[in-house]
């Protein structure tokens, strides 16, 4: 069995008395790429956040590369996050910075490198993530959508990290643009050997990227692949995979 990159256990996440995650168990393995699916209110950022520490969780465990997150001390949370990267949706940059300032925040932040280094650096990672070099000097307000996407999963490369984590990454993209982003995670995952956990509801990026689904339903997440979930009985992971749009992406990426 591979190694393990996350292991979630008996999450519980409520808002009041609105419980959204309920005895949750989740595990993604070193290497591959998970996606995150569900209806409204399911809680897929909510759980992306909870992993990554943005929230607490009302009970159960998380571990991230073999170290639980609740009770580290604050020198192991920082050297923790420093092996994980984060995109969130619209790329949540500095709007106040240029792109090549805001790749160098996390190393600002997290190392003690000679600022000549750091826009080495940043520049390296601008060309990772798919922009050209005259985008650095730029403001976020001056890129397209899909633009400040690759900006933002530049920044969340910057610290070289193990872990990838996307929230909604294809989202607001045209059909080209997406799919663009979408061989874009596929050849860093190979490139670089990163672990991926993709919260979406683009099914052709499911189709395209990812090894695995986890699905977020009844406050649990059932996972497996996408031929393992089809045949899940649960009416609404069946009809998001086997109805028309579904049965569409899964025709346009030669799924059986």
């Amino acid at each position: 069995m591979s190694e393990l990159a996350i292991r979630v256990d008996g999450l519980e996440t409520r808002f009041g008395s609105n419980v959204i995650h309920e005895n949750l168990n989740l595990e993604v393995y070193r290497g591959e790429v998970m996606g995150i699916v569900g209806g409204s209110g399911t809680g897929k950022s909510v759980l992306l956040n909870t992993i990554v520490g943005l929230r607490q969780p009302n009970a159960g465990r998380i571990e991230v590369l073999g170290q639980g997150t609740a009770h580290a001390d604050a020198k192991s949370r920082a050297a923790l996050r420093r092996r994980w990267g984060v995109l969130f949706q619209d790329g949540a940059l500095f709007s106040s910075l240029t792109v090549l300032q805001n790749i160098e925040v996390p190393l600002r932040f997290h190392t003690r490198i000679s600022a000549a280094l750091r826009r080495e650096l940043a520049a390296v990672k601008l060309s990772l993530a798919g922009l050209s070099p005259d985008a650095g000097p730029k403001y976020p307000g001056e890129l397209s959508g899909g633009m400040r996407k690759r900006a933002g999963l530049a920044r969340a490369l910057a610290l070289d990290p193990d872990i990838l984590f996307l929230d909604e990454p294809t989202a607001g993209l045209d059909p080209i643009g997406a799919a663009g982003f979408d061989e874009l995670i596929k050849d860093l995952r190979a490139s670089l050997g990163l672990t991926v956990v993709m919260v979406t509801h683009d099914l052709d990026s499911l189709y395209a990227v990812c090894d695995r689904v986890a699905v977020l339903v009844d406050r649990r997440v059932k996972v497996g692949t996408i031929s393992e979930l089809v045949n899940e009985p649960d009416p609404w992971i069946h009809e998001y995979f086997d109805g028309p749009r579904g049965r569409q992406a899964g025709q346009a990426h030669g799924a059986a």
